[in-house]
């Protein structure tokens, strides 16, 4: 008797990023947040003088994020040395915030909490974490730990210092 081996031919896809908060298509062009007036324009979501006459409202994926709470990153900042000069540190954390929402609509600030022993810094998106953590180890050097869950879509940064 001929044994036949059989092949699937259905695949198992694997997604690469897992982004509960990514749009699945596009949406109607235009629409605007009615949260923060972003506007979703050829695909992208940005910062408008004007709002479009007669676009749809939809609420954009880091308002979705703000409003569940729901972080992308985090930065956790410790030692004698936050201490110290947190109010320097939250002054770049928030100018870099700043120059980066200006150019990408999507990635801010979430929560700036103040723990005993840290401060934690949450975000919107991977990025933004990456690059606070960066400007503030060049600025004052310490130790900067980058850890990214691709498929999580989650990043968690911890600077250190101590005096």
């Amino acid at each position: 008797m001929n044994q036949r081996t059989t092949k699937r031919h259905d695949r198992l896809i694997e997604e690469g990023v897992h982004d509960t908060y990514k749009l699945k298509g596009k949406l109607p062009d235009p629409a605007r947040c009615p949260q923060c007036d972003a506007v979703y324009r050829k695909g992208r979501w940005r910062w408008e003088a004007e709002i479009p006459e007669g676009a749809e409202a939809r609420l954009c994926s880091a308002c979705h994020r703000i409003n569940d709470n729901y972080p992308a990153g985090e930065l956790a900042l410790s030692g004698t040395f936050v201490t110290r000069h947190k109010d320097e540190i939250l002054q770049l954390a928030r100018n870099l915030e700043e120059v980066e929402r200006r150019e990408h609509a999507l990635n801010r600030i979430i929560a700036i909490r103040e723990l005993p022993d840290e401060i934690l810094i949450t975000t919107t998106d991977v990025h933004l974490p990456r690059r606070i953590g960066k400007a503030i180890e060049q600025a004052w050097e310490g130790n900067l730990d980058i850890h990214f869950d691709k498929q999580g879509y989650f990043t968690s940064i911890n600077w250190h210092r101590d005096e």
